[in-house]
Parts: structure tokens; C-alpha cells; sequence
């Protein structure tokens, strides 16, 4: 074999094993970020569910549910800064902001300093935001990554924060508190004065073009699923996140399915598999929408779990569950964090819910 022949062998086989390196990476694109663009940032909550929750929830849905399809699981730890037992005001604090603080107290610290969310962050990195609750708009959660308050009922003084914000698109029941206000102000109006469109039904929203955009389910706090409750969380999601992909501009979407809590307060196992089911369509979509982007990070989590439920018995074949609960209030269990796409590896291990901000905000900031 001559000299030539040699070296034509030789750069053959180190351009088949590169093309097999290639073949290799193309085989993960969920969680490969190519092109080094800020990640989009889909934030799912399921208020009050912890793996009890999710468990009633699997089993009753055929033994199968969304979350199974996620790529990384991890468990957070959910006191708040005095209290072992949380509530839905100090928890959101700690996710959306990074930070412990009171029960009852959202956005403000410890120390009595008003904290930037998450959200607010992305809003600094040119991202479009969006957030859908199946509560009112200004409840705790939703809440805290928009407002600063010293109590969670501040609700008017809650909506008044929402007016001036910039958050794009926002979905939710509690117009009340923006138009039947002791004040006697009409935030609805002011916020058509300055370019939002309010909307409010389904097809408005998503026959508008409007880049500030809010869509007032109901007046006061929406109903339970299973009484009717319109849209579902799935169309909601979807057609939050068409609006959002059309931007061509990263977006943080946070979704609350917030009445897994409720069912919780009530020790209401229909209802709490009611809502966990409706969340677990919503998860799908968003996974959907992930696995075609290739560029999208979901979480998914609870910021507490509600009522202390043990499953005791159940059928696998009749999709039935039954179970104790042990309080009408929240507990300190740990609850888990479910995670897919780009950075999702962050969210592995155990840790307090303040560091869902910082894991949040390194997968901003490593490809910022």
C-alpha cells in the first residue's frame, strides 16, 4: 500500500467518526440549545400539589400522566422565613424572587425590601412575559411576580400594580378588583387609555393582534372545573403560546393551575383530581410545544402541598383512588420539580424554593 493510499485511509476514517460524533449530538436536539438563543421559559404551578397529589392524579388518569415525559425531577423545600408550614404568598415570593420571607407578605422580603421577580428580570432581557391563573389574577401566586405588598388581600393595590406593569399577556378571573374598586377608579379603562386590550372571551383574545393583551375570565374568583369553569387551562396555554412564538422575541409564560389548592383546603379528593387532570392536559401542551421549539425550558412544581393526603386505596382498573387527609391548611412536605429542555439538569437535587429563582435565571444567563 502506497504512501497516498495511506493517507487517503486515514482522513476516511477520522471524517466517518466525526460524522458519527455529529449523528450522536443530533440524536438530544430537547435539550441543545444550537443556535445560543435565550431560552423561552415555560413556569408551571400546580398550587397545593405535592406527590400525593400527583399520585391521586396519575393513577385516576389511567396510570400515566404528563410529568412522566419529563427529562429531570428534583424536590424543593417549601418553609417560609419563620414558619415551617408556608402559604401560597411566601412560597411565590421565594420562587418568582429568590428570597424568603412572611406568610401573608408577597414580593417584599424579610428585611422589608421590595424584590425583583423573575418575570421583571426576563422583562430586562428583552422578553415577552405571560401569565395565566385558573384563580383571580391577583391571587398570591400570580401575583408574586408582579406586585409588592406587605399583605396578600391587598388586592385592589395588587390590581393598581398590574396596570403599570408591562407584562404582555395576562389571563384570569378578578376584574372586580379593577373596575368595582372602593377608589371608584376603572382600571379597565385606564389600561385601554395606555394601549392594553381587554378581552373577554376566548375568541377575542386570540383573534386580537394586540402585543398587551389581558383577558379577564371572571369577574370574581373562577369555579371549580368540574362546575364549568371556561376556558380550559389548555386552550388558555395554547393560545397564549401561539401569541408568543408570533413575536419572534424569547418569552416567560408562568401557568397556575391554582385550584389543586383549593381541593386540598377542602380535603376534596374529586376535586383535587379534577384540576390535576386539567393541569396534566395543559402540561402536555406545553411539552408539544417544547419538543417542536427545541429552545423552550419547562418547570414544572407546586409552591406548597395542601392538605397532608395520604393515599390509602384505589383500583387501577376503575381509575379510582381514596385517601386521608391530616389538615384543612397547607403542610411542610417537600414537593417535586419536574423539568424539560434546555438547562432543565439545573433543577435536579434537593434544594429550598428560593433557588427555583436562580436556576431560572442561570438558564436566562448562560446563553444571554
Amino acid at each position: 500500500m502506497n504512501i497516498n493510499l495511506k493517507i487517503v485511509l486515514f482522513l476516511s476514517l477520522i471524517f466517518l467518526h466525526s460524522n458519527n460524533l455529529i449523528s450522536q449530538d443530533q440524536e438530544y436536539p430537547k435539550s441543545f440549545n444550537i443556535e445560543n438563543k435565550l431560552p423561552n421559559i415555560i413556569f408551571m404551578i400546580g398550587d397545593g400539589m405535592g406527590l400525593s397529589q400527583v399520585t391521586a392524579g396519575t393513577y385516576s388518569n389511567g396510570n400515566t400522566s404528563s410529568l412522566e415525559e419529563m427529562e429531570f425531577v428534583g424536590l424543593q423545600k417549601t418553609h417560609a422565613h419563620n414558619r415551617l408550614v408556608t402559604d401560597s404568598a411566601a412560597s411565590g415570593t421565594a420562587m418568582a424572587c429568590g428570597e424568603k420571607t412572611f406568610n401573608g407578605v408577597i414580593g417584599i422580603n424579610s428585611k422589608n425590601k421590595k424584590l425583583e421577580s423573575i418575570l421583571e428580570y426576563c422583562i430586562t432581557k428583552e422578553y415577552n412575559t405571560a401569565l395565566i391563573a385558573t384563580s383571580s389574577i391577583v391571587h398570591a401566586t400570580p401575583a408574586s411576580f408582579y406586585a409588592n405588598v406587605i399583605s396578600r388581600r391587598q388586592y385592589e393595590d395588587i390590581a393598581l400594580q398590574l396596570r403599570f406593569h408591562n407584562v404582555n399577556y395576562f389571563i384570569g378571573g378578578g376584574q372586580k378588583h379593577f373596575n368595582r374598586r372602593e377608589d371608584k377608579r376603572n382600571l379597565v379603562k385606564e389600561m385601554e387609555g395606555e394601549g392594553y386590550t381587554i378581552v373577554n372571551n376566548i375568541n377575542n383574545y386570540k383573534n386580537s393582534s394586540s402585543d398587551k393583551l389581558g383577558f379577564f375570565t371572571y369577574s370574581d374568583e373562577p369555579p371549580q372545573k368540574s362546575m364549568g369553569r371556561k376556558p380550559s387551562l389548555e386552550l388558555l396555554v395554547e393560545a397564549t403560546l401561539e401569541k408568543l412564538k408570533s413575536s419572534n422575541k424569547p418569552f416567560f409564560l408562568m401557568v397556575e393551575s391554582s385550584q389543586i389548592d383549593w381541593g386540598g383546603h377542602a380535603n376534596d379528593l374529586p376535586y383535587i383530581i379534577s384540576e390535576f387532570k386539567e393541569f396534566n392536559i395543559a402540561i402536555k401542551s406545553a411539552l408539544e410545544y417544547a419538543k417542536s421549539d427545541k429552545n423552550t425550558l419547562i418547570v414544572v412544581t407546586a409552591d406548597h402541598e395542601t392538605g397532608g393526603l395520604a393515599i390509602k386505596k384505589g383500583n387501577l382498573k376503575k381509575k379510582s383512588v381514596s385517601g386521608d387527609f391530616t389538615t384543612i391548611g397547607h403542610s411542610a412536605s417537600m414537593v417535586p420539580v419536574f423539568s424539560y429542555g434546555p438547562n432543565s439538569k439545573l433543577f435536579t437535587g434537593i434544594y429550598e424554593n428560593t433557588a427555583i429563582y436562580d436556576k431560572l435565571k442561570t438558564a436566562v444567563d448562560q446563553t444571554d
